[in-house]
């Protein structure tokens, strides 16, 4: 059976998962490209950003929260690991678990990264002139 062009064209134009994928790969570029000069990506940004708490999260946790599993957030610590800006150490209530930290530098980091973030944020969300952001986030989340 082959496909009609018509089919092709009905999923480029009504798809909703590849409408979000090509606006997430956008929005990552923009950040990416914004967060450069600190040597961090939008998903270390974000990673970063998740530790930043009263109380070190375990792996599971952040897992969880950044929609990642255990081997993702492994290879994705890993950098920022190297870099100085994470601690990894023991849960001391269950010895089979890992917290997650920002050590001072991660912390240093984020504090530069944080107004790069917001004005990149805002000029994104002036892109979306006429749209209601609320209701864009509050749909993602449904969809999440």
């Amino acid at each position: 059976m082959i496909v009609p062009f018509e089919t092709t064209l009905l999923v480029r134009d009504n798809c909703l998962c590849l409408h979000v994928q090509r606006a997430a790969r956008a929005l990552a570029r923009r950040f990416d490209d914004a967060l450069r000069h600190l040597d961090l990506t939008s998903g270390q940004f974000s990673l970063l950003m998740s530790l930043n708490r009263p109380t070190p999260p375990n792996k599971g946790q952040v897992a969880s929260l950044l929609a990642m599993d255990h081997s993702t957030l492994t290879a994705n610590l890993k950098p920022l690991e190297r870099r100085g800006l994470v601690a990894v150490s023991v849960d001391p209530d269950d010895r089979r678990s890992r917290r997650l930290s920002l050590t001072p530098a991660g912390r240093s980091v984020l504090a530069d990264a944080v107004p790069v973030w917001e004005a990149t944020h805002a000029a994104v969300e002036a892109q979306l002139a006429g749209a209601d952001a609320d209701r864009l986030r509050a749909d993602l989340q449904a969809l999440a």
